[in-house]
């Protein structure tokens, strides 16, 4: 697991409402969070929908147009 060095940000009454952590961490958290999410959308993918290279080509083209 990752390891998370974080600083607790209080008010005036010692209540605990933010954290801080050093952006080093913060970018391995966002890294995480991200090929989670990718993890996610590949195990959705309907292995059905594939396209042929030539409709691969096609919209790929249509994605650089606009």
């Amino acid at each position: 697991m990752l390891k998370i060095k974080k600083q607790y940000v209080v008010d005036e009454k010692k209540r605990p409402f933010a954290v801080q952590v050093d952006i080093e961490t913060f970018e391995k958290m966002e890294r995480l969070i991200e090929d989670y999410a990718l993890g996610q959308l590949i195990r959705e993918n309907d292995p059905g929908e594939v396209l042929t290279l030539e409709e691969s080509k096609e919209y790929y083209h249509k994605l650089i147009k606009k």
